[in-house]
Formats: structure tokens, sequence, C-alpha cells
């Protein structure tokens, strides 16, 4: 990571809702009820290795509001992983659902691990032993664990099984971002990164901007980053430089072509966590940088969407003049101090909680169609998808305009205020 030594994701995330509820001017009560979880839980996993031996690893579940239907939230697998970090996370969940309108409330869970580090196998009962301490507080009508940080469809139709095993029942709709044989959804894999670029996509057209003039500067190369990557070259942009984990190095690496990346060989020269091998990418004619090159290139669009407090006080002034739009795909990779300095230089921000809401929507929607057992063409996912982040874009834009917000305040007050409202109509506060 990136930034000050002191960062606390959770402190970061109240302190943000802190400022919009005195903006919104809330009462005592409502802001109590929503800068503080609902449930948390600390999981102890004992896991046997392949060499025979346990190890037992530390895991989390947090469900933060529920009011406006069951809980949802990613899994993520990371050696980093803190209760803090899921904290926060679990926040901005809830605001993620609620700003794209879709009935569900915000949750977050993970596991202290190193994916690089573990077997197939190994990863698997780790999914296993998660379900097991967490299955009597999940569920389609309370909790909804989907893919997140190292985690994937696979990840999650081990944990449906567990999951299905201990109720001895079939529950598609338990699990979503499962595979599609077990009752996942197309466009799932696509829907974040596809989600990013179609509020991309309307920000351009605010600004007055073509696609095919931009260029791009991306962090990170998991399912987010490369599908945006595709889905912004196929509307006309050339992204140049793109950043990944070396796993061997233990830091990260960014990879620079100037005439335009390539993003089928990038894959064929990345393992299956999205981590690019440097020796290949230099045969291929990349430039290799520093990794943390990727903030400061002569671009007009930065994507960062790999881990959280990566645009902060101390990298904020390597950004080019040149850059007119950051988009988030990741959570939180803008620091409070880092977006005062970025506002002042009237750089437009997609907020992450609508530029990566692409993934929750997505997993709403498989959800229904987990219940309905009849699932949509990728045509008909992908048109559903386009239409309510484009329909989220354009009222956070029209707030922002008529209230001359930033974008991120105006999304927070739709967010908040949605929330909010349901707490008081059920009788909350």
């Amino acid at each position: 990571m990136t930034g000050e030594s002191s960062f606390n994701p959770f402190a970061d995330a109240q302190a943000q809702f802190d400022r919009l509820a005195d903006l919104m001017r809330l009462d005592t009560a409502t802001r109590a009820l929503l800068r503080t979880p609902a449930h948390e839980h600390r999981l102890t996993l004992p896991v046997r290795l392949d060499d025979g031996s346990v190890e037992v690893f530390n895991g989390f579940r947090v469900q933060h509001n529920d009011a406006r239907g069951p809980a949802w939230g990613g899994v993520r697998f990371h050696p980093q992983e803190t209760i803090d970090t899921v904290r926060a996370l679990a926040m901005w969940t809830t605001w993620k659902t609620a700003v794209v309108n879709i009935p569900l409330g915000g949750s977050m869970g993970g596991v202290v691990c190193d994916p690089h580090r573990l077997s197939t196998a190994e990863i698997e009962r780790i999914c296993r032993a998660w379900i097991r301490r967490v299955a009597h507080t999940i569920g389609p009508r309370r909790d909804v664990p989907a893919p997140d940080m190292m985690t994937s469809g696979q990840h999650m139709t081990w944990m449906l099984d567990e999951y299905e095993a201990l109720h001895g029942d079939r529950i598609p709709a338990a699990i979503t971002g499962k595979t599609l044989g077990a009752g996942g959804s197309l466009g799932r894999l696509e829907a974040a990164g596809y989600g990013l670029v179609y509020t991309l996509r309307e920000a351009l057209k605010v600004l007055g901007m073509e696609p095919g003039a931009t260029t791009a500067s991306v962090q990170g190369f998991g399912t987010v980053a490369q599908h945006a990557i595709e889905l912004y070259t196929q509307i006309g942009g050339t992204v140049t430089c793109v950043s990944s984990w070396d796993p061997e190095a233990g830091s990260p690496v960014a990879f620079r072509k100037a005439d335009g990346i390539k993003l089928d060989e990038l894959r064929r020269a990345s393992d299956r966590l999205g981590n690019i091998d440097p020796a290949k990418a230099r045969d291929l004619g990349y430039e290799i940088l520093d990794g943390e090159a990727w903030l400061s290139q002569e671009v007009e669009i930065l994507i960062p969407a790999a881990l959280e407090h990566q645009i902060t006080s101390e990298n904020v002034g390597s950004i080019s003049d040149r850059v007119r739009i950051i988009a988030e795909g990741a959570n939180g990779p803008t620091t409070p101090e880092a977006e005062e300095a970025i506002t002042s230089r009237e750089i437009f921000v997609i907020p992450d909680i609508l530029a990566n809401a692409g993934g929750v929507t997505c997993s709403y929607f498989e959800q229904v169609q987990s219940n309905m057992n009849y699932y949509w063409p990728l045509s008909e996912v992908l048109s559903k998808l386009d239409r309510t982040l484009t329909a989220a874009f354009v009222a956070i834009s029209d707030l922002a305009g008529s209230k001359s917000l930033p974008m991120r305040d105006a999304a927070l007050v739709i967010a908040i205020d949605r929330v909010a409202t349901q707490c008081k109509e059920r009788g909350w506060l």
C-alpha cells in the first residue's frame, strides 16, 4: 500500500460519513446507527494443509446495514486483511447498493491469507471453513457473499456447495458471483469493469470529450481492471500503462507501451491472479517501470482498480496536469487529504460507490435469476446493467450540478438519504 502509516480505512469511512451527516443535518440517532456496523463476526478457521499440518487462519464477516434488503458483500483473501478494512468496505457497500437503488444492504468478509502461497486444494478448504463459521448468519434473505479481492467464481461455488450441504437443500441465491454451471449469471465477470466504463462514458459526455481522443493509465490487472480495459478500448480509448503486483519482488510493477497496451498479450503474460510477469512483458516490448509510475502518466484518465488508499497526500502531486478524470475501480483508493487536492484541480472524480457498483448490481441480477431459476442472455444482463448505472450517474450528476457538490458528495447524499429514510420507515429511528 501507499500513503500515511496511520491509515485506518474505517476511521476514514466514518469521517467521510460524519462530514456528509453534517451537510445533511442528520439527527443524533441516525448518525449513531449508520456510522457503526450492525453485526461483526471474528472467525478462526483451522485448515489442514497439504503437508498434513493444521494452520489457523483469521477471518471476518461484518454486516453494516440491511434496512433496504439483505446485506450483500464480497469475501476477500489477502495477507494484510484487517477488521477495519472489512468494516469500511461493509459501510461503503451499503452506500453502493443504495446509490444504484437496488434492494440490498451492505456487508463484507475476508480471510487473512496469501493465495499466492497456497495450493488450490488448500484454498478450497479455507472457503469451506469460512462458510462453516458463518453459515448461521448468511443466506439469500439475510446476507449474501460474493467474490472480491483474490476470490473468484470458483471460490463462490465451493462456498455454495458447503452452504447447501449444511442446509440439505439447493439454495443458489445464497451466494453470488458463482460459476455459470452453479447458477451464476452471464455478465457477472465483466460487470464491475464494464460498469466503470459505462460511467466513464457518461463523464466524457459531461466534459465534452470523445473516447477516441483519450488515453488512460490503470492501476491493477485483476478482473475489474481487465474488463475496464477491454470495454474502454472497444469504445475507442487507449490504455498506455498498467500496473500489477509482482509476487517475487513483493512490490508492484508498472508496464508502459506508448502506442497502447494489448490486453490479450498481457493476459497471456499474467497468472490466475492477474500478476503480470515482468520478463514476459519485457519480451513483448513493454517498458518496465516502478509500481507507482501508473499515477504520473501523461494521460487524460486515471483508473485506480487495485487496493484502497492508493492516491494520498504524499503522491497526489505527481498526477499530471493532463488528467481530467479519475474513475475509481477500487474501493476507497483516494484519501480525504488527496481528495482536497484533486477537487482544487477540478479533476472529475467518478466515486468508487458508483464506478465499481457494476459487480453488486449484476449480483442482484444473479439473485433474481437464481430465485426464478430462469437465466437471461448476456445482452440482456449488460443492457440492464448499463441502464441502471447510467441512471445512477445522471441522478448524481444532476444533484452535483444543482447543489454545487463534488460527485462523491452527491453520490453519498443520495445513498445515505435512501438508507436513513428506510431506517425511519421501518421504525428503527
